[in-house]
């Protein structure tokens, strides 16, 4: 294997056209790999973790792009470098070609739509607290999708907005919904009662989605950024959120999304719970469920649970009524999974989860808690075990892709499926592999062909698995509505006829293939 690399000193790209050449080359003949990115510490480090750190690249500067390929031989290496020169100046002119005036500052920007009365932000990490700044500085709400924007500049800017009546969602907030108009990673949802407060993309979307398409709706979902809720933020936007929504006559019901809050911050969360007068779920990824109950608090284990509390109790609905009709799809996939467990061969025994959202992976770690003793991951939960190599399975494994190790000079598997495609046709080679467990999320910013890029995929590795004389099983969950650019029941109706199994949500796909692995991992006793 070589790899190659070259700098090229102050070519300034924006981001999304790094990503495209980066996957161009990549889907190259003889390419295994290639990132295309600025020379920042931050990405010198993700180079170096993904084996794509050669010597010619070690001391390049934050204003210095790098390419480097990672090749089978020294030749494909030159081609693939080459390329990426020819693709970047392709990139450039056809920018000039189709340029169309675009404000160059904030203040530009006002000056086009003089009414606005939030900023979304996307610049590189370095200058996104300054340019969030401004914008508070006009009074302006701001949605900061930067990430790398350091603790410090965070609480900063939170500080400042809370002393202003603004909301600051982010940084590294990649989801919301306000008025009813998706932001960034964000679906298709109809309007209604329900708010949501969240420090968690894909929760916010899986939980906006099940509410839609049981028929109820949004008022408004606040991303807040994952370090939100982390003792050094202290909860601010979160509890700012949660204001905001008690205070909003449109909304009935609120849902809290997040993984487990620090102590500090879930005890001010749950004095603020106790002042609304409306009902509050909170799902907190992991957490005990009786600590969250104690703050008067309508616990939830899962997203789905979340979702259907919420709908419920906006319709004047129990809670016990939720609780029987979660036990009722438990049983369903017990029989389910019985019927396919007859299927494996004898060295068949692990599930292999492949996921586009943080969240999703960490909701099957903690599903799998009742049911599996050892997990490993590159986003491990308590007590699971971290992965000796993210590129590489060991025993029962869920795999975060959208963690930097992955993502370097690539779009967000959301966006791309290439890596997770190639990783597929790896899990389907090994005879210990018995299902693949996918999320596919849909919505605007998502790849719009979700199921023209899994479909081969799917079928290339049950062919492996088929001609070694193995039935491999693919479970999935597609998080969207019909109203979303993809269809959701076209795109599910795609994944059966290619011969997936296709559950409404992310827990139930985790409960069922959890499941599927007990029964063949006759040693893995649960821990719970």
């Amino acid at each position: 294997m070589v790899v190659k690399g070259m700098i090229k000193t102050g070519a300034y790209f924006d981001s999304v056209t790094l990503m495209i050449v980066g996957r161009e080359l990549s889907a190259k003949p003889g390419v295994n790999d290639a990132a295309v990115v600025m020379g920042t510490a931050e990405n010198l480090a993700i180079l170096k973790s993904s084996g794509l750190l050669c010597p010619e690249l070690a001391k390049a500067g934050d204003t210095d792009l790098l390419i480097s390929v990672k090749t089978a031989d020294e030749e494909s290496a030159v081609a693939a470098l080459t390329e990426a020169e020819f693709l970047l100046k392709s990139m450039r002119k056809r920018s000039k070609q189709d340029a169309s005036y675009a404000p160059k500052s904030l203040e530009s920007a006002l000056q086009v739509l003089p009414g606005a009365n939030m900023a979304m932000i996307s610049v590189a990490g370095r200058y996104a607290g300054e340019v969030a700044m401004k914008a508070l500085r006009r009074g302006l709400h701001v949605m900061l999708f930067s990430d790398n924007v350091s603790i410090e500049t965070e609480v900063a800017l939170k500080t400042f907005a809370q002393s202003q009546g603004l909301l600051v969602m982010g940084p590294d907030c990649g989801t919301a919904i306000i008025n009813g108009v998706p932001l960034a990673f964000a679906n298709a949802v109809s309007r209604g009662e329900i708010g949501i407060v969240a420090a968690a993309g894909t929760g916010l979307q899986e939980v906006s989605s099940i509410i839609s398409n049981e028929g109820a709706g949004i008022s408004q979902a606040i991303g807040t950024g994952g370090r939100d809720v982390k003792k050094d933020v202290g909860g601010i936007m979160f509890l700012e959120g949660l204001r905001a929504l008690a205070e909003d006559e449109a909304t009935k019901v609120i849902v809290l999304i997040s993984k487990p809050p620090h102590e500090t911050v879930i005890k001010k969360l749950g004095a603020a719970a106790h002042a609304v007068h409306k009902s509050v779920v909170a799902m907190f990824l992991g957490a005990d469920a009786k600590t969250v109950a104690g703050y008067g608090m309508t616990a939830a284990v899962t997203l789905e649970e979340a979702a259907l509390l919420a709908v419920a109790l906006s319709q004047g609905k129990t809670v016990e009524s939720v609780r029987h009709r979660l036990k009722g799809h438990d049983d369903e996939l017990n029989e389910k999974a019985a019927e396919e467990i007859g299927r494996f061969g004898k060295t068949q025994k692990y599930v292999r989860g492949l996921f586009s959202g943080g969240t999703f992976c960490g909701e099957a770690q903690v599903i799998f808690r009742g049911l599996l003793r050892e997990v490993y991951s590159n986003a491990p939960l308590a007590p699971y075990q971290a992965l000796a190599d993210a590129w590489k399975s060991q025993g029962h494994t869920v795999v975060d892709l959208g963690e930097d190790a992955f993502t370097v000079g690539r779009p967000h598997p959301m966006i791309d499926f290439s890596l997770r495609n190639r990783r597929i046709q790896d899990e389907a080679k090994d005879p210990e592999t018995a299902v693949i467990l996918l999320d596919v999320v849909l919505g605007y910013g998502s790849n719009m062909d979700p199921a023209g890029e899994l479909v081969p995929a799917i079928t290339a590795a049950r062919k492996t698995a088929a001609d070694a004389g193995r039935h491999l099983s693919f479970v999935c969950s597609v998080t969207g509505t019909e109203k979303d650019p993809q269809v959701r029941s076209q795109v599910e109706q795609r994944l059966r006829d290619a011969g997936a199994v296709v559950l409404p949500t992310n827990a139930a796909a985790a409960r069922f293939t959890g499941r599927i692995a007990q029964e063949l991992d006759k040693e893995a006793k649960p821990i719970i």
